[in-house]
């Protein structure tokens, strides 16, 4: 696809940026800032490792992480087997959710939509469930069991139902231009997803209805080894398209009819938005359960944290603010130095929902800058 090149010394683009009123900082300004989200990156993630019912030592986990051994051998088992595994996923998950919900309120020019909001979590969680609820017998993991070709098929199930409801979304919103009949079509979509779901659970037998509960509480800790096979090279290939997205995304941000006076292939770019927030949001739904708020939540507080629009440095720092939320919540949802662990979902809302009443008091700002 030929992607044009936007220019951010543009007149529309220089109008754009006044209306949202943001001054586009320094090279030297946003690196600093890439290094601080990598630093405090690698120090949540070394604490997602050592913090839990067992505290490790840094010091033994360097050494595990390096091929070594530890001083006890129940912590190289619960480190390589168990909270290495969950670390990695968190990660993955948390940018995943953020690069999509990034694309989804730039596509859809809305800035309260996300894959939870929009119900795309809830058609991934309909694809699962067509998929699981019938399958085998009844285990403490709802995809335990399923080996390499059921793991992908999960994984396609779940991004082509997030991605049909997208899609069906992405038809009805371009009949009402305001955000409150996106939000109205998206919690539609969810009721309906979720009376089908409801359906299915009411004929599964019963070892599989609880599993599928469990599920829906959301966890990183659920993806194994064999399964990482799968999830990780699966969302890498996304965010790679939501990378190569940025331009598109960029002239989109201006409008439709400007996009297509630089000769962007409108119709195609959708395309490849639709895809990669598609799988990114299914693929994380089908192995983490529906995780609310983080996909709704990230694009806001990045955008005000470097202060550009420009999705070129807002990929990579949606990644990056993603998985460090993501782990933050993984660790807070652990309660490190008990055995208690909370529900996933309620500690990503506790979080994401301040950052959501936040974006809407300051509504009528962000309406300017996602309007034509």
């Amino acid at each position: 696809m030929s992607q044009p090149e936007v220019s951010w010394d543009s007149p529309a683009t220089a109008t754009f940026l006044h209306i949202e009123g943001e001054q586009r900082p320094g090279a030297a300004t946003r690196r600093w800032v890439f290094v601080g989200l990598v630093g405090v990156l690698l120090i949540v993630f070394l604490l997602s490792i050592s913090l839990g019912s067992v505290a490790i030592p840094l010091g033994d986990i360097g050494r595990v992480l390096l091929g070594g051994e530890a001083q006890k051998a129940t912590w190289t088992t619960i480190v390589f087997h168990f909270r290495l595994p969950k670390a990695l996923t968190a990660m993955l998950a948390g940018a995943a959710l953020a690069v999509s919900g990034l694309q989804m309120q730039t596509l859809f020019r809305n800035p309260l939509a996300g894959p939870f909001v929009l119900g795309v979590s809830s058609g991934a969680s309909l694809g699962v469930a067509l998929v699981v609820l019938g399958v085998g017998a009844g285990s403490t993991s709802l995809l335990a069991g399923l080996g390499l070709l059921g793991n992908f098929g999960i994984a396609a199930a779940a991004s082509i139902g997030a991605g049909a409801v997208m899609m069906a979304v992405l038809v009805l919103a371009r009949r009402g231009h305001s955000s409150m009949t996106l939000l109205i079509l998206g919690m539609l979509f969810g009721y309906a997803t979720g009376g089908l779901v409801s359906i299915l659970l009411y004929f599964a037998i019963g070892e599989r209805i609880q599993s599928y509960l469990l599920w829906t509480f959301g966890s990183f800790g659920k993806v194994t080894w064999g399964q990482m096979a799968v999830f990780a090279p699966t969302i890498l290939f996304a965010l790679l398209i939501g990378v190569l997205m940025a331009k598109p995304l960029n002239a989109l941000l201006l409008g439709e009819a400007y996009a297509r006076s630089m000769g962007l292939n409108v119709n195609r770019a959708r395309i490849g938005i639709v895809v990669s927030a598609s799988v990114l949001a299914g693929v994380v739904t089908a192995f983490c359960g529906p995780i609310a708020f983080l996909g709704v939540a990230v694009p806001h507080l990045c955008r005000s944290l470097f202060n550009t629009s420009d999705h070129r440095l807002l990929l990579p720092g949606v990644s990056l603010l993603g998985a460090v939320l993501a782990l933050l919540t993984d660790l807070i949802a652990h309660v490190p130095g008990s055995s208690i662990t909370l529900p996933l979902n309620a500690v990503t809302s506790l979080v994401g929902a301040p950052v959501v009443a936040w974006v809407i008091l300051r509504r009528r700002n962000l309406r300017q800058a996602f309007a034509g």
